[in-house]
């Protein structure tokens, strides 16, 4: 099977292609310039760097090589996306016939070009399976009383916000919210929260109702718990089974060294 891997940044696009590969595949990327991380270039049988936005090129290229499944994975600055300067026609069709331009609703859009062209879209984790997050409490501190509370209120704040197609991750203490994640991304989103909210802020992180599972799970990683430490949040919630943990070990030690409480939960574990 020949599968066209849209690769973005940090480390996801990289373990998706070594996936591939582990499984046999012909491996077609498409990269670009200053957004992908460049090392998963390596790994492709056929590569091309291109500019973010040029949608009709990236079609042709994955077509012309043959491309059956579509992966994609990892990080794109999502505000970059929407400078119409970047954008070919078919892009700008995609971005602007729509009046929700959410994440989950331009994903569902872009992957719907994929599939109307024939090629259909996979699911990343499958080929990375160990990312996918477990439930259950990972770190030797479990979420006190009062962080329980705050992950019961900003799991179901966090939900309704996700309804609206807004963000995924949300910083709570003691009842009120001290951020809600848009453009900026979890991390930004946990430095303001844990800014206003202080010491023992809580983070929450779910997927969101109508997200689209193949394509954009949520993630969390080093990066979440270092930034955890350095602005003092002390729990993090995450829904287990929908989401990506990168460097899990990594995240853990570092969460026990800082007394930060990690823990995975579902839906049916708040009811």
């Amino acid at each position: 099977m020949t599968i066209g891997l849209v690769a973005g940044g940090r480390q996801f696009p990289v373990l998706v292609a070594q996936g591939v590969k582990a499984n046999g595949h012909k491996l077609v990327v498409a990269g670009f310039s200053g957004h992908t991380n460049m090392d998963v270039a390596s790994h492709a049988d056929v590569w091309m760097e291109l500019k973010l936005g040029k949608l009709n090129k990236l079609i042709k290229f994955f077509k012309e090589n043959g491309v059956e499944r579509v992966i994609m994975a990892g990080t794109i600055n999502k505000p970059k996306i929407m400078d119409v300067r970047h954008l070919d026609m078919r892009a700008m069709k995609l971005v602007f016939k729509r009046k929700d331009k959410g994440d989950s609703t331009l994903l569902n859009a872009l992957a719907e070009e994929f599939e109307s062209e024939g090629m259909l879209i996979a699911p990343a984790h499958e080929l990375v399976p160990e990312l996918l997050s477990c439930k259950g409490v990972l770190t030797s501190r479990e979420p006190d009383e009062r962080e329980m509370e705050d992950i019961r209120f900003g799991w179901k704040l966090a939900k309704e916000l996700g309804r609206m197609d807004i963000g995924q991750c949300i910083v709570v203490r003691e009842g009120i919210v001290a951020a809600v994640e848009a453009l900026e991304g979890t991390d930004e989103t946990i430095r303001r929260g844990c800014r206003y909210g202080g010491k023992g802020s809580v983070i929450v992180k779910v997927f969101k109702p109508g997200q689209e599972e193949r394509i954009d799970l949520p993630s969390i990683g080093v990066d979440t718990i270092q930034t955890m430490v350095e602005e003092e949040g002390t729990c993090l919630a995450y829904e287990a089974g929908k989401s990506l943990f990168f460097d899990r070990e990594e995240a853990v030690r570092i969460a026990d060294k800082a007394g930060i409480s990690i823990i995975g939960l579902t839906q049916d574990d708040l009811g």
